[in-house]
């Protein structure tokens, strides 16, 4: 069976983790005034600062729950893990790997070593084709900019410029929600052709059009208006808010012979080359958040601009590097390129343009919204915490 053939069972692994086993460690509260009985509401954050609400069902049988939003969108543990993937720290070969992974840990179960050839189980439903006729599409107007930007920071001016990128999208299927959200439109450089959308609504909706395409496609605001040749900067964001803020914020050092890419979040080797394939003469940036996860995606581009295979392993101390036969340890708080090259010839071929160090990311920059310092728990308090939830179930 070909690497790229196998997929995973989750059903075991569902059994033994609930949505709000996952919410409550990604900081989501309670809604008591919501009530509690068989649904029950999760909100994260609070007031004005709210980014989501999530309405979970049986609350008392982790296998069966499942959770939608008054949007309209809907899903199961794995759907979850997998919009927030980025927040935990599993690396693996495909994002279906480091789900598993991240169901393991939550279930105390070890880890799943899918690099051995053994237990390849194909998954449940094959994946979906993105459909354009699913969906309806409009273009942003300048004199009425969706509320939404400003809550991000993001000014007129630069909605304005970058609105020949974004576009209002409404999901036909979705029967309880006839609404626009934003979408950013996914293409991989062959053409022109929308291959998927990076989608943001309010109260922190986040998602993916069905069947986007992540493997080989990516937001990409090229603002050299289709002349690839001329473009020398391309930078790399996790998300299309993130590389909004990060070029509202430094628009007067950036030019036009640039490029913005978001990745979405998780990313595939073929979705970084083929932008650079795009963009041959241009130099990559490493714009990823200032957490961990933000680390591994740097070090990930690096391998691929430098053309270095890497293996990347996380430990107590941070990560630890094997290049080119040598073994080393990355710290988070410096810079990954001086670090990997204090052990291994580089050529310097990308940049790293990171928030400041007070930020997790770019539009928490422009927001100034400085991140808490973390105190992180210890793996036995990890899963202590976990079984105690578990065995008492949700405290009122």
């Amino acid at each position: 069976m070909a690497p790229g053939d196998y997929r995973i069972d989750f059903k075991a692994l569902k059994a033994r983790v609930g949505i709000d086993d996952v919410a409550y460690s990604l900081g989501y509260r309670l809604d008591r005034k919501a009530g509690v009985g068989r649904y029950i509401e999760l909100v994260l954050g609070e007031g004005r600062e709210k980014r989501d609400t999530i309405i979970v069902s049986n609350r008392r049988d982790k296998a069966s729950q499942t959770f939608f939003r008054r949007d309209g969108s809907k899903g199961d543990v794995v759907s979850f893990i997998r919009e927030n993937l980025n927040s935990f720290n599993a690396s693996g070969q495909n994002e279906w790997l480091r789900i598993a992974k991240v169901l393991a840990q939550f279930a105390n179960m070890p880890e799943p070593d899918y690099g051995r050839e053994r237990d390849y189980v194909r998954a449940a439903s094959a994946p979906q084709v993105f459909d354009p006729k699913r969906y309806s599409v409009r273009p942003i107007d300048p004199d009425r900019i969706p509320r939404l930007f400003s809550q991000r920071g993001l000014s007129a001016d630069t909605v304005r410029t970058l609105a020949p990128f974004i576009s209002l999208v409404s999901d036909r299927r979705n029967e309880n929600f006839n609404g626009f959200n934003i979408g950013f439109p996914y293409t991989n450089g062959q053409s022109d052709k929308v291959r998927g959308y990076e989608i943001r609504g309010m109260g922190g909706y986040k998602s993916k059009a069905a069947g986007t395409d992540s493997s080989t496609a990516a937001w990409v605001a090229d603002l050299s208006h289709g002349r690839n040749g001329l473009v020398r900067h391309v930078f790399f964001c996790e998300s299309a808010f993130d590389a909004m803020a990060f070029f509202q914020m430094n628009r007067t050092r950036l030019g036009e012979d640039i490029a913005l890419v978001s990745l979405g979040g998780t990313f595939s080797d073929r979705q970084v080359q083929g932008v650079m394939e795009r963009f041959p003469n241009a130099r990559a940036y490493d714009c990823f958040d200032n957490d961990l996860a933000g680390r591994v995606n740097g070090l990930r581009l690096m391998a691929l601009v430098e053309d270095i295979p890497l293996k990347i392993t996380k430990t107590d101390a941070g990560l630890m590097v094997e290049a080119k036969g040598k073994s080393f340890d990355i710290s988070p708080e410096r810079s990954i390129y001086t670090q990997v090259g204090d052990h291994i010839p580089v050529r310097y071929r990308m940049g790293q343009w990171q928030p400041p160090k007070d930020f997790k990311d770019w539009n928490d920059c422009l927001l100034g919204r400085r991140a808490e310092p973390k105190i992180m728990p210890s793996k036995h308090e990890r899963d202590d915490n976990l079984a105690e939830r578990r065995n008492s179930g949700i405290k009122m």
